[in-house]
């Protein structure tokens, strides 16, 4: 922690604990009433486009997103930046292609989309399986990856303490998630937004200001100090040491555009806007404020690797998920005044609020899963205060077997388990969403070969990727059964997650697909319509 004394971890302690309890005091002011299934779910539509917007941005830029994003661009230069825009453009592909139909089709879960057409519980079980498979991973990386972040802030390194932090962050993650509803963890995202954000704006111009105003400068001073020369500056760095550089990065950025923004924790934002036109302003400054991410998250990635150096970032974490706070570090110099301090530690505290809310939200997605598509979906109906309640104990669930799994995988690399949610998102749900709002004759069949399918060949493939096995970097270094020669399985999953859907609706014959398609005329005009709304 070199220029920076004991003083700033004492500052950055005093700013997590204010943030954690003026967080939680959000939750507690704003939660629902205890039999308000709407103001639970959504809150109501009663965030402004604006408001609605940061929260989208702020459950998509997930602390994962930032730390992972930042690493890549410091270690590999031009395949970071690509991979920064490819989450930009996922959102764009949301807003554009199924945003509306989205809100219009769905009332609280993912189910409630996918069952719209093709009800039945099998339907809304299935989805709330994909949904968990999907998000669990995820929730482990950030909580994971809490423990390494306070620790390189607060300048401890004991494994009890961080361990503790893992638990401790959890359980502030199930008590946002079960007493804020919705509406309070959107409360939540909108600071995590303006602090991150805010904070990351003011790092920017730091580094630019030290480059006299010119990237060029920061990427050529980048270049030099990474070790890899000009091809720093260019494709396929990251790949290289694969048989199929072209093909691996194309499949990354695949998984990445297409699932990124079909992950459970994002569509449900889709169904807090009050209205089509709502939902259109809502995502125009989410997709607004995730470019400007962009733009903060390449120069303090570069930024990094010119004033602290390649090698240092990723002796720091092989990962390069410190590259972000080693940029935001630098940025300031040797000679720290109170004032940078104060700046750095804002940080770092932007960084502890992101980790909150990231988790918060996706815990939230998993719970609403499954008590409305599993539980109230049985033959007794359930009374709205016992969905509620029912809500409120999968948070506790679903959150307390993951705070276990991170403390277990909290010392090895996380990013197979990033990637496996991002090709879940893309090789299952994208397909089932586009082929269930968009293609007439689609059918139950289809859909459940689309999902169970899809995530069977992610599951099968992932563990023959170089990031479990076979590398330096991965989660089993020690170990070779790396088989499949891409990084990430979107190359194949994806195509086979249409194909899978494709096929089960053929085989499901014509009278079905018949049926399908007056079934999808009749809803047709509210789904683009948006005269009518999902059912329960």
């Amino acid at each position: 922690m070199t220029g920076f004394s004991d003083s700033a971890q004492a500052m950055s302690l005093v700013g997590f604990s204010a943030v954690a309890a003026v967080t939680l005091l959000l939750c507690v002011m704003t939660g629902p009433d205890r039999d308000d299934l709407d103001e639970f779910y959504t809150g109501y539509g009663s965030l402004s486009a604006m408001r609605n917007g940061m929260a989208i941005a702020g459950d998509y830029i997930s602390a994962a997103t930032v730390l992972g994003t930042g690493g890549v661009i410091a270690l590999f230069g031009f395949d970071g930046v690509v991979l920064a825009l490819s989450t930009a453009l996922s959102l764009l592909l949301l807003m554009v292609l199924m945003a509306e139909p989205l809100r219009n089709a769905g009332r609280f879960t993912m189910g409630d989309v996918l069952a719209r057409r093709m009800a039945g519980r099998s339907v809304r079980v299935t989805a709330c399986a994909v949904t968990l498979a999907a998000l669990v991973p995820m929730m482990l990386v950030q909580l994971a990856g809490t423990g390494q972040l306070m620790a390189f802030l607060l300048g401890f390194s004991s494994e009890s303490y961080q361990t503790g932090c893992v638990i401790g962050v959890g359980a502030l993650m199930i008590s946002y998630a079960a007493i804020g509803g919705m509406k309070g963890t959107a409360l939540i995202q909108i600071l995590k937004i303006v602090m991150l954000l805010g904070s990351g704006a003011v790092v920017t111009l730091l580094l630019l200001h030290r480059f006299d105003w010119n990237p060029g400068a920061l990427f050529d001073a980048a270049a030099r100090n990474s070790g890899a020369g000009q091809a720093f500056l260019h494709p396929g760095l990251e790949y290289a040491a694969g048989p199929r550089p072209g093909l691996d990065m194309l499949s990354s950025q695949l998984a990445v555009v297409l699932g990124g923004a079909c992950l459970p924790h994002v569509t449900m934002r889709m169904y807090t806007a009050s209205s089509a036109r709502q939902v259109r302003r809502s995502m125009s400054w989410a997709v607004s404020l995730t470019a400007l991410f962009v733009v903060v998250v390449t120069v303090v990635g570069f930024g990094a690797t010119a004033l602290v150096g390649r090698e240092t970032v990723a002796e720091t974490d092989a990962a390069g998920n410190s590259a972000y706070l080693l940029g935001s570090r630098a940025a300031f110099g040797t000679d720290v005044t109170l004032v940078e301090t104060a700046l750095f530690t804002t940080v770092g505290t932007a960084m502890f609020l992101t980790l909150l809310a990231s988790v918060a939200g996706m815990i939230l997605a998993c719970a609403n899963s499954l008590a409305h598509d599993v539980f109230a979906t049985r033959a007794r109906p359930l009374t709205p205060r016992r969905e509620m309640t029912l809500a409120r104990l999968s948070a506790v669930a679903v959150g307390i077997p993951t705070i276990a799994l991170a403390v277990l995988v909290q010392h090895r690399s996380l990013q197979p388990l990033a990637t496996l949610s991002f090709c879940l998102g893309a090789s299952a749900l994208c397909p089932a969403l586009v082929y269930s709002l968009f293609w007439r004759r689609y059918t139950r069949a289809g859909l459940l070969w689309t999902l169970i399918g899809g995530s069977a060949v992610v599951l099968a493939l992932t563990p023959g990727t170089s990031l479990v096995s076979g590398t330096p970097v991965a989660a089993f270094p020690d170990a070779d059964f790396n088989w499949f020669p891409f990084t990430t399985t979107g190359l194949v999953s994806i195509p086979a997650g249409f194909a899978f859907g494709w096929l089960g609706t053929v085989l499901s014959g014509r009278k079905q697909a018949e049926e399908q398609r007056v079934r999808y005329e009749a809803l047709e005009a509210g789904l683009y319509a948006g005269t009518a709304r999902g059912g329960s």
